[in-house]
């Protein structure tokens, strides 16, 4: 058995290891993913206010408006005009939130008798 362990510790030593892990990958970043979109429930203010036409006040309002459940909502909520969503539409995206677990309810105490 412990010739099994060798081997396997040599096998991840020399390169086995990336190939074995490559479902273990951490997840990106959320304010920034790898398509380079910004993430409107999650980005910090001077990610929002990196975007065209989004200054303090509508960085604020957005942040305040959270969760956003798509990216639609900036103009149904009208925290920007429909002609600024048309600008930065290409660049934002409304990553839905994690869902909070639901508490079990307490079980009673079993009866003595």
């Amino acid at each position: 058995m412990s010739f099994k362990v060798l081997l396997a510790a040599l096998a991840i030593l020399f390169g086995a290891g990336p190939v074995l892990a490559q479902g273990a990958r951490p997840a990106p970043p959320p304010a920034a993913p790898a398509s380079g979109l910004i993430d409107l429930n999650s980005a910090s203010r001077d990610a929002l206010m990196s975007l065209d036409g989004i200054g303090e006040v509508r960085a604020d309002a957005i942040i305040r408006a959270r969760p956003l459940k798509a990216k639609t909502d900036l103009v149904e909520r009208r925290l920007i005009p429909e002609a600024l969503y048309e600008k930065i539409a290409d660049k934002v995206m409304a990553r839905p939130m994690p869902a909070a677990p639901t508490p079990r309810p307490a079980q009673p105490a079993p009866k003595r008798t």
